[in-house]
């Protein structure tokens, strides 16, 4: 089962991982990326995300989509906040199940990775003294 979200809201990660999975996997496994306080030096009040929701939401259904194809996982779970996202909160949430945790692990890894470099989400560091787009993009 693939999910898929872009949300205001907090992320309910509790919730969303209590429903990923089944019977026949052995492994639940999650990335639950948060905005950093510190960030070259300069200290984060928050971050505030912009995406091109219609192109992102298809994105990540094809990064999810090849996922599923390339390791044998069951679920497919991704959820990004938009707008106001403060330090101690999710901005984002990946999970995966699968019968073994190595072809777990490396969906996880491949869908954050991709996510970063190819879905259309801007991300913007608010400081105390301005802000500043900035992009993980290579």
């Amino acid at each position: 089962m693939k999910t898929l979200r872009l949300q205001n809201e907090p992320i309910d990660y509790t919730s969303a991982l209590a429903a990923t999975g089944t019977v026949e996997d052995g492994a639940v496994l999650a990335f639950i990326g948060t905005p950093r306080r510190d960030s070259g030096g300069r200290t984060v009040e928050h971050i505030f995300y912009e995406a091109y929701e219609s192109m992102a939401l298809k994105e990540m259904d094809r990064i999810a989509d090849e996922a599923m194809a390339a390791w044998p996982i069951t679920d497919c779970l991704i959820v990004h906040r938009m707008g106001r996202v403060d330090p101690d909160k999710a901005s984002i949430l990946v999970a995966v199940s699968s019968r073994h945790r190595e072809e777990g692990f490396a969906a996880l890894r491949f869908i954050i990775d991709t996510i970063k470099k190819t879905v259309p989400i801007w991300k913007k560091e608010v400081y105390a003294d301005g802000s500043e787009w900035v992009s993980d993009r290579v």
